[in-house]
């Protein structure tokens, strides 16, 4: 557990919800534990991956990463060298780098709508490294080959989770929040995540400016949260 900072009273006695895959959950709780809240985590989905064969990369132009988890995939995976690499925001860009894999291209909106607007055309031939049953819309734009490499479960906890916020990192853990049918207001990561929220019917209070690690501690400052009395 890590030390808890009470100088802000701001954080006095709020509970933060983390809903991260559990390996990936430490850094956020850590840093957010570090400023004075209380954490829970409870994660909402887990990551499958979807094989272990290598995954051939040489011959194609681009490849485009579009999630940490993808990353890390790729980066088990991989055979071959990379020409040009590009990932979808500063998240995955860091999955990459800590593999040794430096992107060519990160685009400032971390959409895939901001990477089409980037990425030089002609593309050449363009490999996505995705989720299955992730958007489609790079592949279909770029006329891409796509390599599913995980798949996302929704869990459901065995004891509902209590707390002032709960942050979001994807649309898998937004319906899977929904699907708990609790009160509690919403931190999103960004765009689609806030859109998948929204959908459900879940009240977005904040989204991060940056898709990052970052930019999740940064939005869950920055939101409006009544503390419990």
């Amino acid at each position: 557990m890590g030390a808890r900072v009470r100088d802000d009273p701001a954080v006095e006695r709020v509970r933060v919800i983390v809903t991260r895959a559990a390996p990936q959950a430490g850094p956020l709780v850590a840093r957010l534990e570090a400023l004075g809240y209380e954490v829970a985590a409870c994660p909402l989905i887990e990551i499958v991956p979807l094989g272990n064969e290598p995954i051939d990369v040489s011959g194609y132009d681009w490849v485009v990463v579009t999630s940490a988890n993808g990353a890390e995939e790729l980066a088990r995976r991989r055979s071959g060298e990379i020409a040009r690499l590009a990932a979808v925001g500063p998240g995955t860009a860091e999955a990459l780098r800590r593999h040794g894999l430096e992107p060519d291209l990160v685009p400032v909106e971390s959409t895939q709508e901001g990477l089409l607007v980037e990425l030089p055309r002609p593309a050449g031939r363009v490999l996505v490294a995705t989720a299955e049953g992730a958007r489609r819309l790079l592949a279909d734009e770029l006329g891409a080959d796509v390599v599913p490499l995980y798949r996302t479960r929704l869990l459901r906890p065995a004891e509902l989770p209590q707390g002032d916020l709960v942050v979001l990192a994807s649309g898998s853990a937004a319906r899977a929040f929904a699907a708990l049918e609790l009160d509690i207001p919403v931190v999103s990561i960004g765009p689609q995540t806030t859109i998948a929220a929204e959908a459900a019917g879940l009240e977005v209070v904040a989204e991060a400016e940056t898709h990052d690690l970052d930019g999740l501690v940064a939005a869950v400052r920055s939101a409006r949260c009544s503390s419990p009395s």
